[in-house]
């Protein structure tokens, strides 16, 4: 029975109480939280390591790391790598997107290690494997897609993007809206490809029940994909974009009424003066599901630096309503990130979601602002190490700076504005 089906028969799981006690709240409200479809808690029957994570509405933001081998770099010790510094950096969820090599032992191996909750896109795995076998993917075998399915929700997979709804209905006048990018997610755009080479409907789509029995069978969270998400700004919030987002609204419910979990994710590249929109508006047609949104990039001029971009996106789509934020490291658009690349996206994303979570009154990011402030004030840099983001790079900073045999920093020396102040013996105490 899954996390949705127990919550609204009025039991509160195991998992239920850790996410209450990580986020200070009672095991009853997640529950009813987890009833409602407003939280989700990805937490695969057969993943036996999990520390199971809440996602959604009044709980922290959390952040996700994207890892997996590509056809072109297939080194399966550089993705559990990527996976040990994300998971420290803190990343509060992976996905596996691999698409080179054999595919079924990397994704066992990053579940076998994984603390955290883990992703997957099995269409990307079913697609791999057709064009290795047929060259050509447009013979991709619906029954391999369910396949394919079964397989990773077996091997305890905690939730799954599809594309669902990339569908004939949306096939039909995609033509009509002109974009810049046309299709940028690499999911939508092989289910295009297929439908229209086949002249078929999405079996994602078709047979939505059947994949709904196997995420109720192992209790995976479905992730709604944004296969029409914008890939650049001039396409942000168009016709498409939203043709598709009212359709997964509309399978938000049905599957919620089925027992499975349901997130819904959402774009892509907008601007900052469209984002606010964009949330709220996929929170009322999607009522109220967990978002879990990739940025959004608020620029397409960054390439090196999108993990900035995605987190100035980020910040504010969570501070908007955004439960769920998905890295980008500083290789978007460019190549497969590095380890050292994995590390940066997932801290830059930290830093959003904790902005977020401050503008947004959680009580525990508020005290720990407030904890290194003070520290700052006494100049006690242990514990301003403690508080940061990123220990060890502070440290090391401050110590390839010269600073450390003194009480203030370089920059300033003997004209540290609080060392003054604390000299001057705190008279506005």
């Amino acid at each position: 029975m899954t996390q949705l089906l127990k919550a609204k028969e009025g039991v509160i799981t195991r998992e239920m109480e850790i996410v209450a006690a990580e986020e200070g709240k009672s095991p009853e409200e997640i529950r009813q939280k987890v009833a409602s479809g407003e939280v989700v808690i990805p937490a695969n029957i057969n993943h036996q390591n999990l520390h199971p994570k809440g996602i959604g509405a009044g709980l922290k933001v959390k952040v996700n790391a994207n890892l997996g081998t590509s056809e072109n770099r297939c080194f399966y010790e550089d993705e559990l790598k990527k996976l040990k510094v994300a998971i420290k950096a803190g990343a509060d969820a992976v996905m596996d997107l691999s698409t080179g090599g054999n595919l079924d032992e990397i994704r066992r191996a990053i579940i076998k290690e994984s603390s955290v909750p883990v992703g997957t896109v099995p269409l990307y795995q079913a697609a791999a494997e057709t064009l290795n076998k047929y060259g050509d993917i447009s013979r991709l075998d619906p029954e391999l897609l369910f396949d394919v399915i079964e397989r990773q929700a077996a091997d305890g997979v905690d939730f799954m993007t599809v594309h669902v709804g990339v569908n004939r209905e949306i096939l039909k006048v995609l033509d009509r809206f002109p974009r810049v990018t046309e299709v940028v997610s690499r999911g939508g755009s092989l289910t295009i490809a297929w439908m229209e080479k086949n002249g078929r409907e999405n079996p994602l789509y078709e047979q939505f029940d059947r994949l709904l029995d196997i995420c109720r069978k192992y209790d995976v969270t479905l992730s709604l994909g944004d296969g029409l998400r914008p890939g650049s700004i001039a396409d942000a919030t168009d016709q498409l974009q939203i043709m598709e987002l009212m359709k997964l609204g509309e399978l938000v419910k049905y599957a919620q009424n089925q027992g499975v979990q349901v997130m819904v994710e959402g774009p892509g590249h907008v601007p900052i003066n469209q984002i606010e929109m964009n949330v709220k508006l996929m929170k009322r047609l999607c009522g109220n599901a967990p978002f879990y949104v990739l940025g959004p990039l608020v620029t397409d001029i960054a390439p090196g630096y999108d993990h900035i971009t995605a987190a100035i996106g980020g910040a504010w789509a969570a501070y908007f309503g955004a439960d769920f934020l998905c890295y980008v490291t500083p290789a978007e658009h460019l190549g497969l990130p590095t380890v050292e690349d994995v590390e940066e996206g997932v801290i830059a994303l930290k830093i959003a979601a904790h902005a977020a979570d401050l503008a947004r009154g959680n009580r525990e990011a508020w005290n720990r602002d407030y904890e290194m402030s003070v520290a700052r004030k006494e100049l006690n840099w242990e514990r301003q190490f403690e508080l940061a983001i990123n220990p060890e790079r502070a440290r090391k900073m401050r110590i390839e700076r010269g600073s450390q045999d003194i009480k203030s920093c370089s920059m300033c020396g003997e004209l540290c504005a609080m060392k003054i102040m604390n000299e001057r013996g705190g008279k506005n105490a």
